[in-house]
């Protein structure tokens, strides 16, 4: 083969991987997005058409509209981004960046006060027989893990291929609470692992596509897939540990008691 007849082989190849990629990230985007929207959609999303299960299941306080909207907010701008560089239009995405930090700040601090407010009712968390105090450290951690995704996808906005999987797994992390309402009744089903359930599985099944895909299009694991999936699976036996210790109960008491009123 001529030296001229190879590079359009080679340009072609690298037109049909970037295609395959693409075409990747903005379904995993859509997958991630319909399975938060599953969880929340008789309480959040189609309220409307649900509504003796959203007063009886929903959260009762108007500030959990506030919460849903930026979380909402965070998948649509996911969707868009994805579609934005599966167009061509990475200016765009770059500018739009710059609303996404702002959003996840955003999202952090209304998290916090949201699993404050949730830890300091009488009833506690909505359909979930931990004591408060000790549930705290999950959403706890799903809002620290998504913080420290964010900020590590931040750092590495030029890094393009370890800037999207960040996001991604940002995006698994703030998403448990979507799956543990997922309505199917395998979902109450019992684990023989500490600290794993079938909420926490699910979730983590998020992370084999992107371990497949680093392994077809790689031929390896990409680091942030390996490091960032095993920090995520490693952190779910971690906080079952932790709820119960006296340190965690001190602090979570504390940090509620930081709430007005």
């Amino acid at each position: 083969m001529t030296v001229q007849a190879h590079i359009p082989a080679q340009a072609a190849f690298r037109h049909a991987r970037w295609s395959s990629e693409r075409l990747f990230f903005s379904g995993f985007a859509v997958a991630i997005t319909t399975a938060v929207v599953l969880g929340f959609a008789r309480t959040f999303f189609f309220r409307a058409w649900y509504p003796d299960w959203a007063r009886l299941h929903g959260a009762p306080e108007p500030f959990f509209l506030l919460h849903g909207v930026a979380f909402a907010a965070w998948l649509l701008l996911l969707l868009t981004q994805t579609s934005l560089v599966a167009a061509g239009r990475v200016d765009l995405h770059r500018r739009l960046g710059v609303l996404g930090a702002g959003l996840a700040m955003v999202m952090v601090v209304l998290g916090t006060v949201g699993a404050l407010m949730a830890a300091s009712r009488p009833r506690g968390f909505i359909n979930v027989p931990v004591p408060p105090l000790q549930f705290l450290v999950v959403p706890f951690f799903a809002l620290g893990g998504f913080a420290a995704f964010v900020s590590l996808a931040l750092l590495n906005r030029r890094r393009s291929q370890y800037h999207k999987r960040l996001m991604l797994l940002a995006t698994i992390a703030l998403a448990e609470a979507g799956v543990a309402r997922w309505p199917f009744a395998f979902m109450s089903t019992a684990l023989p692992i500490p600290g794993i359930g079938m909420t926490e599985l699910c979730l983590d099944l998020f992370l084999v596509p992107m371990l497949i895909w680093d392994l077809a299009s790689r031929g390896r694991p990409h680091p942030v897939t390996l490091w960032g999936g095993l920090a995520l699976i490693a952190s779910q036996p971690l906080r079952f540990w932790l709820m119960g210790t006296p340190a965690w109960l001190a602090f979570a008491g504390w940090a509620v008691s930081l709430l007005p009123g």
